[in-house]
């Protein structure tokens, strides 16, 4: 139970990354990304890399300036437009639904304006789970100026999409539905240069 922590990435590497010990056990047609990220870097960073051996951009969360985040399933993404701050504590969640390709998207609790991406597409099982890096290939591949540096916590997934009271939820580590992994519960292996600390 990492509630009260926090994984701390200090500088840009290529190979310090949280490597989360967890995966689905089928398919995905739905799901739901959420986390709690605080940095002062303005270049292009990971937060959520989700890679099978088809797609390494199967999932990904980046964030490629300070007031733009993208959202990838499937090798495609859309573009969410946030309000440009450096070294605010930022939470995120994100999802996605098959049947319609509809997105959705929450910054710091607010839903933004849903989109749509990949309808009908089926997220690959078989994932390796990165944070703070992002995989060119299944489970490396790395780029040193993709690397977050910066501090990591309440990282969530589900297999279902969530309301925005699940997701203001989320953001105090008080869940309404069980998640595939999350932070109260967090299977994760640190490779590399990263630090749990209160």
């Amino acid at each position: 139970d990492l509630e009260r922590h926090v994984f701390v990435y200090p500088q840009e590497t290529t190979n310090s990354h949280v490597l989360v010990r967890a995966k689905p056990e089928q398919p995905l047609q739905n799901f739901t990304v959420c986390l709690q990220s605080y940095t002062d870097l303005t270049r292009p960073y990971s937060l959520f890399s989700y890679a099978t051996k088809a797609q390494d951009n199967e999932i990904l969360l980046f964030k490629p300036k300070p007031s733009e985040y993208r959202f990838y399933v499937g090798g495609k993404f859309v573009t969410f437009h946030v309000p440009q701050s450096i070294a605010e504590s930022e939470h995120v969640c994100a999802s996605w639904e098959s049947a319609t390709g509809i997105v959705g998207f929450w910054f710091n609790g607010k839903a933004w304006p849903r989109k749509g991406l990949q309808r009908g597409y089926t997220v690959g099982a078989e994932a390796a789970i990165v944070l703070g890096q992002e995989q060119d290939a299944f489970g490396g591949g790395f780029d040193a100026r993709q690397s977050f540096t910066g501090e990591l916590s309440a990282v969530y997934m589900w297999d279902t999409g969530l309301s925005t009271s699940e997701v203001m939820g989320a953001m105090y580590n008080k869940l309404s539905k069980a998640p595939i992994f999350g932070w109260r519960n967090f299977p994760y292996k640190i490779v590399g240069e990263v630090y749990l600390k209160p």
